[in-house]
């Protein structure tokens, strides 16, 4: 059996300070927003608590779907890469980038490039290439392809959409089928919600039809978001039966937000081709905000 951890936004904090040049852009809006509402739900310790607990029920691989930063900085996505590196060993974490990762123009460039490790398939070369594209990924762990995409651009202020393009879903479409050709569980990571109507228009996914038609085609069996903060499930059409979608919340919600505290998932998966079994509980804070409780032991039961 595998064990499947999925944690998504991060949002490692607090703010760092920055300077007047980092702040004349969309920085600015982001750095009122948190001071305003983030800042006062969003909380390190909570998150160390969800990563202290899926070590203790020993997950096989870890997957973050992305929204690892806030602002972007240089000095917040140097810390996010030494968070990463804290995790351990780049072979068992599997990132995608959210659209805070790429906030503003060549931000996602230097996420990439120093988050290169946890972002690349096994077949790619070992250092980054800037004019490579980096996603889909393919990795494989044990009887499990995990396909890693990004959604990740930088948008105008008060905008949090992300796009999923033709060469993307093209690429996308031939490593789901070889996967499947190979015998593997697929799961496809991306940190925008691939569902209509899940998220307000200006954080939307561009590209739902196109994701949508991806997963009809390739094949996949387990579809895995973040972006919305929100403990979801959704499902869509598969070769051969409907494919669950799954969200979670943010990785360093407090309690007491509208928005549900922090949680993640964890999978089990078994079987063989044809016959895959796959099972999925959900964990998160209590409302005291000191320990992590069972919430769900079957969250495809909803």
């Amino acid at each position: 059996m595998f064990k499947l951890a999925h944690i998504s936004d991060v949002h490692l904090g607090p703010l760092p300070r920055l300077s007047i040049q980092e702040l004349f852009s969309k920085r600015i809006t982001g750095f009122v927003n948190w001071h305003r509402n983030r800042r006062k739900h969003l909380f390190g310790s909570t998150l160390d608590l969800l990563l202290d607990d899926i070590r203790a029920h020993q997950a096989d691989h870890l997957a973050v779907t992305g929204d690892l930063v806030n602002l972007a900085s240089g000095i917040e996505i140097r810390a996010a890469a030494a968070w990463l590196r804290e995790l351990g060993d780049p072979a068992h974490t599997s990132v995608v980038p959210g659209n805070h990762d790429a906030y503003v123009p060549g931000a996602y460039e230097k996420s990439m490039r120093a988050w290169y490790e946890y972002v690349r398939g096994d077949l790619a070369p070992p250092q980054w290439q800037e004019d490579r594209h980096i996603f889909p990924y393919l990795r494989v762990r044990g009887k499990v392809a995990i396909v890693g995409c990004s959604t990740a651009v930088a948008t105008p202020p008060f905008a949090a959409s992300g796009f999923f393009g033709a060469r993307q879903a093209r690429d996308t479409v031939n490593m789901l089928r070889a996967a499947g050709e190979a015998g593997l569980f697929r799961v496809v990571m991306i940190h925008h919600p691939p569902i209509r109507g899940a998220t307000t228009f200006y954080k939307r996914m561009i590209g739902i039809r196109r994701f949508a038609a991806v997963i009809s085609t390739g094949g996949a069996e387990l579809v895995l978001h973040g972006h919305t903060h929100l403990n979801t499930l959704h499902w869509l059409r598969g070769q051969v039966q409907p494919v669950p979608v799954v969200g979670i919340a943010s990785a360093s919600q407090g309690p007491g937000s509208i928005k549900p505290a922090a949680a993640y998932n964890l999978f089990s998966i078994d079987g063989s081709p044809g016959a895959w079994e796959l099972s999925g509980e959900r964990f998160s804070l209590n409302r005291a905000g000191d320990a992590v409780i069972p919430e769900s032991v079957d969250i495809f039961a909803a």
